[in-house]
């Protein structure tokens, strides 16, 4: 194995490491990790047990920050936690200052910024981006190419699909009014958004379902299935589609 581990670095026992990891100043490695090649874990970052972090990829990334964006600020952030048991993908981009809980999938490409919370069980898709100041909860699901913009939460046993994009900015960021209202997209626990849909700030309720391809521009009630340009209410969510009605349990 080629590569740098730092001095001050832990790495527990049965952890392996592909050809040229870098390992920063302070990181913790729990014990049974299998790190890829060219993986880049930065200073302080923890890791826990029994982890998969595959080719390529970067943990505990500081933010950068744009002479004009409107949600970087600077500021100290804590270290990158990642869970035991989940999987990081090839390119995946995990910021310093995220959280992520156990059994998490990070699926290739995917991106989690910093101020961000990932829930036990969830599974952030190829290609996601989750923006910071964002709260993701338990065993939920952000199927490839998803965009969760800043300032959003979703709650437990979400579902957005593939292509959604989200928005937090009504004004479409020009005026100093905007800074007055920036407010992410909420969706209540079990909500589920389609296929390419655009959802703008505002509420998805609990077990709301909003239909493929439509936009959202205004708080969709929940157990209301919504569709449209925009989005308007068509009928109740089939009482068997109610996720109080599947059976599942947390593990």
């Amino acid at each position: 194995m080629s590569g740098t581990i730092h001095p001050s670095a832990t790495v527990g026992a049965g952890t392996t490491m592909g050809e040229g990891c870098v390992i920063g100043a302070n990181v913790k490695l729990g014990t049974g990790c299998k790190l890829g090649n060219y993986v880049v874990i930065h200073a302080d970052t923890v890791v826990g047990n029994d982890v998969r972090i595959d080719d390529f990829a970067s943990l505990g990334k500081l933010p950068m920050k744009a002479a004009n964006s409107a949600t970087t600020k600077e500021q100290e952030l804590p270290p990158l936690t990642v869970g035991d048991v989940s999987i990081v993908g090839t390119g995946v981009v995990l910021y310093r200052g995220a959280a992520v809980d156990g059994k998490v999938l990070m699926a290739d490409l995917c991106t989690v910024r910093e101020n961000v919370t990932v829930g036990r069980g969830t599974i952030v898709g190829r290609g996601v981006t989750v923006e910071n100041f964002c709260s993701v909860g338990r065993y939920c699901k952000l199927e490839s190419e998803s965009y969760l913009c800043a300032y959003s939460t979703l709650e437990d046993r979400v579902f957005i699909a593939p292509g959604v994009v989200t928005s937090n900015d009504n004004f479409v960021g020009r005026t100093q009014e905007r800074f007055k209202h920036f407010k992410g997209v909420t969706v209540k626990k079990g909500g589920r958004i389609g296929a390419g849909s655009v959802t703008l700030p505002g509420v998805v309720g609990e077990d709301a379902l909003v239909a493929a391809g439509s936009t959202v521009t205004k708080d969709v009630e929940p157990r209301t299935l919504v569709m449209g340009k925009p989005a308007r209410p068509v009928r109740p969510v089939p009482v068997e589609q109610l996720l109080e009605n599947q059976g599942w349990v947390d593990a």
